[in-house]
């Protein structure tokens, strides 16, 4: 079994180990592991927003706008596509919830292949994107064609072969499953999807900035995700949408704000979309909180994602490991595969919700999912592998102190 002079060998020998120390830690004796729920705060995020409010906002006032604050939502989208989604410039923009943006895609999808009557999706997708997808097949009277996969895996190619048809316009899956962590065959899917003339939109909400995506390798259509989770960009944080320069000429999304319009200084009549990923865009830029994510998805950048790749491997075959040889009657409801796993692990216990609450009560934080699952979300840049191991370990205890 690991000892905890193995996690404390693996934390010497960590080549991200000096990124914890760029986060604001106060209390070291609190064991997070829910990163991928919400991400740490760099240390340099105060600073740059302090920044912003005195000598951005203080000083220069309105002139701000013109001054780089109104291109932030295309700028930052450029650096985060390019640096952790393999999408080249003009692609990614950041503005929304991942919610809204969701819909403006899956909306403008179905848009886009009229007389299609058809959606394909899973029944374990993350709730959001199942709620909006029920909304715009009740507006526009379509129906859903709901996978029933393994919720420790998901949808697998020959699920989605057997769904796709000729009627289908959208296709759209998680590519991490938010509870098993399960990693989707994206380019295969894709691939599936386009054979039958239907369109593609991801969810990357626990993929960016944990594990190497790539887009336009991909051919994928659309996408989104949020920013708070592996990328650090702070609660609440605007989330990204990216669109195939191929796509962006036939796709209207459906929220027309003024940001989104050709020339909206020009307080025109009427709408004319902007040309590229502008026309996404709807209301003025949440620009601090812009600036948060900014730092976040830099230090991402930094770290390289394929060492952030490997680390992730590492976190979580480690916390595997754990489970099978000294967590009586746990389970892992993640694939055993570490190729095909996320960074994050599903620890599976009939008793899990009460064994989160009391874990949390313990100083370690974690987060509960049913039925039976508590996640455990390892984040590689400030994640330890002592962090995994005393969290188990005070697990441990509680399960032997149960009556």
């Amino acid at each position: 079994m690991p000892t905890r002079e193995d996690a404390e060998g693996l934390d010497a020998a960590d080549p991200l180990r000096e990124f914890r120390d760029r986060f604001v830690i106060e209390d070291d004796g609190v064991i997070y592991l829910d990163g991928n729920s919400l991400g740490r705060l760099p240390k340099d995020t105060p600073n740059r927003i302090a920044h912003l409010l005195e000598k951005e906002w203080g000083e220069r006032l309105i002139r701000a706008w013109s001054e780089g604050w109104m291109d932030l939502p295309l700028t930052i989208g450029d650096t985060l596509g390019q640096g952790l989604l393999g999408a080249e410039p003009g692609q990614t923009a950041i503005g929304d919830s991942t919610t809204v943006c969701f819909y403006k895609l899956a909306s403008a999808a179905l848009a886009a292949r009229p007389g299609r009557t058809e959606i394909v999706t899973d029944r374990d997708n993350f709730p959001t994107d199942r709620y909006v997808l029920e909304g715009l097949a009740e507006q526009h009277g379509l129906t859903i064609r709901w996978i029933e996969a393994d919720p420790a895996k998901g949808p697998e190619p020959d699920h989605v072969a057997e769904t796709v048809n000729e009627n289908t316009a959208l296709v759209t899956f998680s590519q991490v499953n938010y509870r098993s962590a399960y990693i989707l065959e994206t380019k295969q899917i894709t691939a599936l999807a386009h054979d039958k003339g239907a369109l593609t939109l991801w969810d990357l909400c626990h993929s960016a900035g944990a594990i190497p995506v790539t887009l336009d390798d991909d051919g994928v259509d659309l996408a989104v995700g949020c920013t708070y989770k592996y990328l650090n960009a702070g609660p609440g944080a605007p989330a990204f949408l990216y669109v195939s320069a191929e796509l962006q000429p036939q796709l209207r999304q459906p929220i027309w704000g003024w940001l989104g319009r050709a020339d909206p200084f020009e307080m025109a009549q009427g709408y004319i979309p902007a040309s590229g990923i502008r026309s996404m865009l709807s209301g003025t830029p949440p620009v601090i909180a812009l600036t948060a994510l900014n730092q976040g998805v830099e230090l991402s950048i930094e770290a390289g994602i394929e060492a952030i790749r490997t680390k992730s491997i590492k976190l979580t075959e480690f916390a595997v490991q754990i489970i099978d040889q000294s967590l009586q009657g746990c389970g892992v409801g993640s694939p055993r595969d570490p190729e095909q796993r996320g960074s994050h692990v599903a620890l599976v216990h009939e008793n899990a919700r009460d064994l989160s609450k009391r874990l949390s009560d313990d100083g370690v934080i974690v987060d509960f999912r049913t039925p039976d699952v508590i996640r455990l979300g390892l984040s590689p840049l400030t994640t330890r592998y002592t962090d995994v191991y005393d969290g188990l370990d005070r697990l441990r205890t509680l399960l032997r102190k149960r009556p």
